[in-house]
């Protein structure tokens, strides 16, 4: 039996997804990782930050979240005095828990089938 060892940072492997509700709209882990930062940073630019993306990019994103659901998914408020700031909207928290939820069950029932791919594996480099 092979054990899987760290490749990459990842010590087991990792399901991402993506779901598509049109052809330009869809959800995905970065959209994902990019509200969950907004919730825990209250900024959209700290958030950006933190995944390694530029500021355009992160409110590239926001907005594109923004137009794909019926309310925005984030509000912001701009700088000045008391700074500016983001939040998710009860819309936004409600979306980012019905994703991590779908990821949850996702890799709850395709277990076994990642653990048959995963044994199926062969060589490759940084693991033998």
């Amino acid at each position: 039996m092979r054990v899987f060892q760290m490749i990459d940072g990842f010590d087991k492997p990792k399901l991402q997804i993506r779901v598509k509700f049109t052809p330009a709209w869809f959800m995905g882990p970065g959209k994902a990782d990019l509200l969950d930062l907004i919730d825990k940073t209250g900024s959209i630019a700290a958030a950006g930050r933190e995944m390694g993306m530029s500021y355009k990019r992160a409110w590239q994103l926001v907005e594109t979240m923004n137009a794909m659901f019926r309310d925005p998914l984030v509000e912001s408020t701009r700088g000045g005095a008391s700074g500016g700031g983001a939040a998710l909207t009860p819309i936004g928290k409600s979306v980012l828990a019905a994703y991590r939820k779908l990821e949850v069950q996702t890799e709850r029932v395709g277990q076994d089938a990642i653990e048959e791919m995963q044994s199926l594996l062969g060589d490759t480099p940084g693991r033998k």
